[in-house]
């Protein structure tokens, strides 16, 4: 049986001894590594190895996985297809409140937007996309109001901070949290300001997963961001709960994102 893929009836069983073992840290790995085997005929090192599979998934969707057994991405999808099943049994999803303080208080800094200079993705990457896609967190984050206002309200935070350590306390005074106070058809979140006066316009994207999950945008958001190509920014927040980290998108977006149109507008002739 070694070397054949592993069946829906094997990966459930897995995943299921996996959160188990995740839930109870008295559990000792070995033997539960051996029950499992026992169970679906495979060897107890098959299994630790498809547990560490099990913790990749974790760690690109920014849920904790077991200690001792660190991320292992090459994996079948028919894994993460598993661990969605159970999620969606045991109503287990991540959660919008960062652990730390650091989001609330805007402690993070804005970095550069990551850039693989025409270079194909690392096998890692590749894997943690299909997952990404495969589990619908685009789907989920934008569904997912909480995390979203608790990233809006991150860089509301962010962007006062910054302006008052900068010497502008007035600018920061002005920071406009204007999804949240005039709606959210704006085309962004946030009302900042550059040190001069000149205004930052911020869509804010929040994801706990990995640097590279996808998100969702709309075509209003896109028409301003073309109109307000000087002023406009995309800020992507990213392994929100656990460590927020975050990077900046400046139009013309696709010259950062490939951009696929997901629903079109049907009008009766």
């Amino acid at each position: 049986m070694a070397g054949d893929p592993w069946s829906d009836a094997e990966n459930d069983a897995t995943v299921a001894a996996y959160f188990a073992l995740r839930a109870d840290g008295d559990l000792v790995k070995s033997a539960v590594y051996r029950d499992v085997a026992r169970q679906i005929s495979r060897s107890a090192k098959a299994v630790e190895f498809k547990f560490q599979n099990v913790s990749s998934v974790l760690d690109t969707i920014g849920m904790d996985w077991v200690g001792g057994l660190p991320p292992r991405h090459n994996i079948q999808l028919s894994l993460a297809d598993a661990v969605g099943r159970y999620l969606a049994q045991f109503s287990e999803v991540p959660l919008h409140q960062p652990t730390g303080g650091m989001a609330e208080a805007g402690g993070f800094f804005i970095a550069p937007a990551p850039h693989r200079r025409n270079a194909p993705p690392s096998v890692e990457d590749a894997k943690r996309l299909e997952v990404s896609i495969r589990l619908g967190m685009a789907d989920r984050d934008a569904a997912n109001r909480a995390l979203g206002q608790a990233g809006e309200a991150a860089v509301v935070a962010h962007e006062r901070a910054a302006l008052t350590d900068r010497g502008r306390p007035d600018l920061a005074a002005r920071v406009e949290w204007t999804a949240r106070d005039q709606g959210d058809g704006a085309g962004y979140d946030v009302r900042s300001f550059e040190v001069d006066g000149r205004d930052r316009l911020i869509e804010v994207k929040t994801t706990n997963g990995w640097e590279r999950t996808p998100f969702h945008i709309t075509r209003n958001e896109l028409a301003v961001a073309e109109d307000n190509r000087d002023t406009w920014h995309l800020v992507r927040l990213w392994n929100f709960r656990r460590g927020v980290r975050a990077y900046a998108l400046r139009p013309p977006l696709e010259a950062h994102v490939a951009l696929t149109a997901t629903d079109f507008r049907a009008d009766l002739h």
